[in-house]
């Protein structure tokens, strides 16, 4: 399938601008189908699975691996969740089933297009959730885990596609979470001993975290800081004065990350959101729109590429919401020429 070009009115955001890629954190969603799938092809071929968030159950359909080619017919970057869910070699070093989907992924994957992954929490976060309670990581940062169960498998499946690695590290609450101090130096030994790589990336969503001692450990070793929307973390624009403005990643990439509107949990955005369809009234937050377009043009004007991943739970539908992104970047990029 060939690769259309910019029409933000079909939802095709590929050659948006030469700094700018819009993508979606994770795809196949049937809700997507007559914006950016094509009904008639995947006729008797969309699958059900339950999906259990907030302790309601939720049917969600799905298109098979195939519709990847028309989804890079769109948009030229694609953030794939599943792996954050598991590593891609066991402890063995046998694949698991990540490792085979991420592999069936590749195979319908074109010139031009690149995927960017989530690390497993299993290397990243602090706490993992067991049952109904959240354990200690007994593997938090551990940099041979990571390099020979994730890193390695990851970059020989997938070569120069992997645009970059994500690591999310989940909310601290205050009677919990570390001095930052103390996280940048945990951080810098982590960096430190993992394979040099220009494509790392790492989402704080504790605000107290967005420190200058973490921000230094970024700067000194090139790690980019993401920006995200998210639930309890401050406005995008807020985020980026906090780091003084600075875009540290030294592969002079960036990350947007649309996850959800402030204030607004997982559970109860992925309910509003669902089935993922059309935006939903009064859930898209107009504030998220402009300033991540700010936060576009500003990469731009510093020659950074910056990507902007965008969930359907930012606001019900992802396509819709990157239409709503291009355009006004796109408004506010003539109004600086005119």
């Amino acid at each position: 399938m060939s690769k259309k070009g910019p029409d933000v009115e079909r939802y095709c955001f590929r050659g948006l601008h030469p700094n700018i890629c819009v993508g979606t954190a994770s795809d196949r969603y049937a809700g997507w189908i007559g914006q950016i799938y094509s009904e008639e092809l995947y006729k008797d071929r969309i699958a059900s699975r339950t999906h259990n968030v907030g302790g309601k159950s939720f049917r969600e359909t799905v298109l098979p691996v195939d519709s990847l080619r028309e989804y890079f017919a769109h948009f030229p970057v694609l953030e794939l969740d599943y792996t954050f869910y598991q590593l891609l070699l066991d402890p063995n070093g046998k694949p698991t089933q990540s490792f085979h989907v991420l592999r069936s992924y590749c195979e319908h994957m074109t010139d031009g297009d690149s995927v960017i992954v989530k690390v497993p929490q299993i290397v990243f976060a602090q706490k993992i959730r067991h049952g109904s309670r959240y354990l200690p990581n007994e593997t938090y940062l551990n940099p041979e885990i990571f390099t020979h169960r994730f890193y390695q498998p990851a970059t020989d499946l997938v070569g120069s596609r992997l645009k970059g690695f994500i690591f999310e590290q989940e909310y601290q609450r205050k009677d919990e979470r570390l001095p930052a101090s103390e996280l940048a130096g945990a951080l810098a030994e982590f960096f430190g001993a993992i394979p040099t790589d220009h494509r790392y990336h790492v989402e704080l969503r504790t605000e107290s975290y967005l420190d200058k001692a973490n921000f230094t450990v970024f700067e000194n070793l090139g790690v980019g800081q993401v920006f995200s929307h998210w639930t309890w973390l401050p406005p995008l624009l807020t985020q980026f004065a906090k780091s003084g403005r600075r875009f540290f990643n030294s592969g002079r990439q960036a990350i947007i990350r649309l996850m959800t509107p402030l204030g607004t949990r997982y559970e109860d955005a992925y309910a509003l959101a669902f089935p993922f369809n059309q935006l939903v009234e009064g859930m898209l937050q107009p504030r998220m729109v402009d300033e991540t377009a700010e936060l576009m043009r500003e990469g731009a004007r510093q020659n950074v590429s910056v990507n902007v991943i965008i969930n359907n739970r930012a606001g019900g539908n992802a396509p819709r919401i990157a239409q709503l992104v291009a355009k006004h970047f796109l408004s506010k990029e003539a109004a600086s020429i005119d």
